[in-house]
């Protein structure tokens, strides 16, 4: 089917387009010409409209994630069996481009887990020039760029929750504010990226609280199946006279004890303080956080790492809070497929199916550890003693990617402790979480 226009700019015969599109969807996927360029629906894995001269795009997409998990242990307050049932993330995500050298990309998260009502629930809502090619430039509210993991999007990650690591330095990687971002791809063997963000704290004075993040890969191999893949990367932010919360609190890979989306295990969910306090002017001068990166795969197989490094710097606080940690990731396709990895980004992908009836199926073991010096911490408490928290985690998963949209997930945690446990004394838990995840 076609719908012609007379005369209509170019912008105008988009709208028209679109208009068309709507027709179009009522019979079969096609293609919607004008006295301009012509325009392209597309319909599989979404719906996307496009001029042929690549001046113009739009398409609208999303993921919804819905997970349910079981836990008992050092994962709940009392150390007996809870449930949780909830949307991990309903996400709307419209993206395109403008003008040939402007992207934009807008994600809404319905389930509300991430952002809060005074700074909106997006996940993402920003606009890149590229016209700088190979430079590219974005500005508006995004998730700063650190870490392998982080860089995959949620979609394709292969555990549920991220590495207990980023737990150490959660704000590292916050979408909490707006900034600007320079990245590159540099002579098809490296990726770099840069970044000024602003976050939602002041100081004293009701200045922002400034962020600054750098990330450089250098992936000699980046085709699906050979990659090799190493990263450093560092963040700094000053906190001279700002209120901020610098708890480092950690779920230990079960979302469901503290969460939104659904129900959550309440007031009995455990997500303990490992160190830090609540939002206090004055208490510190800077954050910094250093880390490493690396990942190789060959064919199906595939291995990843990563570390990092946290200094607190005390202002008027006693002492400083150090914070590290680390995991190191095994995973395997029984069915032959490799995962995608994009140079661009310095991330890996999906992992597409070869046999439609059969899918792909991926079994992976992640093991966890992360630790917080907090000297500040002088007397033991119910659920923290004195002494450096630790945490560590064994993590057990299948993944079977059922087509292109389908992905369904269950991962077997085991949690163990120290010096940080429930309000009974246990230093262990385990849990079982399960997710079905549809994208279009």
């Amino acid at each position: 089917m076609s719908v012609r226009t007379t005369g209509t700019p170019t912008g105008c015969a988009a709208v028209i387009g679109l208009l068309g599109m709507a027709i179009t969807l009522t019979t079969h996927a096609g293609t919607v010409t004008t006295d301009g360029a012509d325009i392209v629906v597309k319909t599989k894995g979404g719906l996307e409209v496009a001029t042929t001269d690549k001046e113009f795009s739009f398409k609208l997409g999303g993921r919804l994630q819905a997970d349910y998990g079981r836990f008992d242990g050092y994962y709940t307050r009392n150390g007996n069996t809870a449930d949780a049932a909830y949307f991990r993330r309903a996400y709307l995500e419209i993206g395109g481009t403008a003008y040939r050298d402007w992207k934009y990309q807008i994600n809404y998260d319905l389930s509300r887990n991430v952002g809060n009502d005074s700074t909106g629930y997006f996940d993402e809502a920003t606009v890149t020039y590229i016209g700088f090619d190979p430079l590219n430039l974005k500005i508006g509210r995004f998730y700063t760029d650190f870490g392998l993991e982080k860089a995959t999007s949620s979609k394709w990650v292969t555990a549920l929750e991220r590495n207990l690591s980023y737990d150490a330095a959660e704000w590292v990687n916050d979408n909490s504010g707006t900034g600007i971002q320079a990245n590159s791809v540099v002579g098809k063997v490296a990726y770099l990226s840069g970044s000024l963000f602003s976050e939602n704290n002041n100081d004293t004075d009701g200045d922002s609280v400034k962020r600054y993040n750098l990330r450089g890969v250098f992936a000699p191999w980046h085709e699906p199946g050979n990659v090799l893949h190493l990263g450093l990367q560092y963040a700094y932010r000053d906190l001279k006279d700002s209120a901020v919360d610098t708890r480092i609190r950690s779920r230990m890979g079960v979302r469901g004890v503290d969460t939104n989306g659904g129900n959550s295990a309440g007031s009995n969910g455990n997500r303990a303080v490992f160190g830090g306090t609540t939002a206090q002017s004055g208490l510190w001068k800077g954050d910094s956080v250093w880390g490493l990166e690396g990942a190789w795969a060959l064919q199906a197989f595939s291995i990843q790492a990563e570390y990092l490094r946290r200094t607190l710097k005390a202002d008027t606080a006693a002492s400083d809070i150090k914070a590290s940690g680390y995991y190191t990731q095994l995973a395997y396709t029984l069915t032959g497929e490799p995962r995608i990895y994009k140079l661009d980004g310095a991330r890996f992908d999906t992992i597409k199916p070869q046999n439609k009836a059969l899918g792909a199926w991926e079994l992976f073991y992640r093991y966890d550890a992360m630790k917080v010096e907090d000297d500040n911490v002088v007397a033991s408490s119910a659920v923290r003693q004195v002494g450096d928290a630790q945490g560590k985690s064994h993590t057990l998963g299948v993944n079977w990617y059922a087509n292109e949209a389908l992905k369904l997930s269950a991962n077997y945690i085991r949690a163990n402790t120290d010096n940080i446990s429930n309000a009974v004394g246990d230093d262990s838990g385990q849990g079982l979480v399960m997710r079905m995840q549809y994208v279009f």
